[in-house]
This record gives structure tokens, sequence and C-alpha cells, in this order.
């Protein structure tokens, strides 16, 4: 089910920051969600600041830096992320990245 989201805009200095604990660093979220537009496995990732490793389970790695962006649709990779110095990140998530299944 899709939901149309109106026109609005985002003041991200009222929106909370989030921690995250990672196995050797912390990471802060700030999170809005849209009803019915939420994805747990596709993205689409932009680098803010800094740089990161981004490694596919079948052991492929790239490395993204400032201005680089990856994008993949839900069930097509397992993937993680890791950053020596800090990143900043913007990360979109929704439904439109969910695997669309041909009709043969």
């Amino acid at each position: 089910m899709n939901i149309n989201i109106p026109f609005q805009t985002i003041d991200w200095s009222t929106i909370p920051k989030t921690e995250h604990k990672g196995e050797t660093g912390m990471a802060y979220w700030q999170t809005v969600q849209f009803e019915g537009h939420w994805c747990t496995k596709g993205h689409i990732v932009h680098c803010l600041e800094g740089d990161f490793v981004s490694e596919l389970s079948n052991g492929q790695q790239f490395i993204l830096t400032k201005g680089m962006t990856y994008v993949v649709s839900d069930e097509l990779s397992s993937h993680r992320s890791t950053t020596v110095d800090g990143v900043k990140l913007l990360i979109i998530d929704g439904d439109f990245l969910k695997l669309s299944k041909s009709s043969d």
C-alpha cells in the first residue's frame, strides 16, 4: 500500500537524535518516518561528510566518500558498513525500494 506524502519541509534541528552503539563506535540517527514508507532492507545512502566502507556478504567492498551515493532495492544484497574516522550520511528508506517481481 502506497501512501501519498504531501509537500512538507523538515527542520532537522527539531528532530531528536537517537544513539545507536556499534561494535566500535556510536551512530546518531535523526529519523522521520512516514506511515507505509518504511523499509528495513533497501536504501539510498548519500555520504555528506567523511568516508565509509560498505561490504556485501559476498566479500565485495566499496569505499564511499563525501558526495558519493549507493542505491539498493530490498532483497538484492546483504550489506554492512563501517567507518574509521566517522561519517555523516543521509539515508532514505521506503516502500519504493521493495523488489519488483516480474509477472511473466
